[in-house]
């Protein structure tokens, strides 16, 4: 019998980015497989965001493709896509993990409203399911179902980031950017939405790509790493490999960094 790979969920393809002179991002391209987390490293203004909202549709790149497998149509080009068409996708087979959650969050809504607000989107109207799945969802990222009708603004960082990925993963996306998602949390809030996190991505078999500079995060999310510095990507691989062994001199670097401290 032959083995046929499967089709890459996601192929970004000479992604590049510039704001005047800046180079953002340049020639970024990888595949992306169904249950693929890529982990994107770097330093602050290495590229790494811009890259990751070019991807996603929030900034329009100056060339290159993002072409996603959809469910109806196969791969398609999202940067030629409709608008309609993409604010589609990112309701259903998409979701956005930002780094501040109040970016994320309706914070005037209850938390079961921010997440039934998802769940409406896609077409969804009977009220007691909509609050049903919005408090299991809930459950699911460790926030008391008695907290259904409180705001955001009640909450912790940590039980505002967990909200923030129950209103995203809600409606069952396949694909997941995270942009910095335990950036300003405290050490012992991290590693419990991260344990959430990897549990998630691998129950919900979920595609990922996260952005951060925390190598800790990636070391325990990421199947994959890119290395980011001025725009370009200068390394990727398998995460343990860089991280145990970067051929880069940049890699070497950010490796020793975290290693001296």
């Amino acid at each position: 019998m032959i083995h046929v790979d499967p089709l890459p969920l996601l192929s970004v393809q000479g992604v590049t980015k510039h704001y005047g002179a800046h180079i953002g991002c340049a020639d970024v391209s990888f595949d992306l497989y169904p249950g693929e987390v890529m982990g994107i490293v770097g330093e602050s203004g290495s590229g790494k965001s811009t890259l990751l909202n070019c991807m996603a549709g929030h900034l329009p790149p100056d060339a290159g493709g993002v072409v996603f497998d959809t469910r109806a149509d196969g791969p398609r080009d999202t940067v030629t896509m409709s608008e309609p068409e993409r604010r589609m996708l990112s309701r259903t087979d998409w979701a956005f993990v930002h780094q501040h959650a109040r970016d994320g969050l309706r914070m005037g809504v209850s938390a079961g409203g921010n997440v039934g607000e998802r769940l409406m989107a896609v077409g969804a109207r009977h009220y007691g399911d909509i609050r049903d799945k919005a408090t299991d969802w809930l459950d699911r990222v460790e926030i008391d179902a008695s907290r259904v009708d409180d705001r955001p603004t009640t909450f912790s960082g940590g039980m505002k980031q967990r909200l923030q990925i129950a209103r995203n993963l809600v409606t069952g996306p396949r694909l997941v950017f995270m942009d910095e998602p335990t950036g300003g949390l405290d050490v012992s809030v991290q590693a419990r939405l991260l344990d959430l996190l990897r549990g998630l991505v691998r129950d919900m078999g979920l595609s990922a790509i996260i952005v951060t500079h925390d190598l800790a995060v990636v070391r325990l999310l990421a199947d994959r790493l890119m290395v980011m510095k001025s725009g370009r990507v200068v390394e990727s691989g398998l995460t343990d490999q860089v991280l145990d062994d970067p051929q880069h001199a940049y890699s070497q670097l950010l490796v020793s960094s975290v290693l001296q401290v």
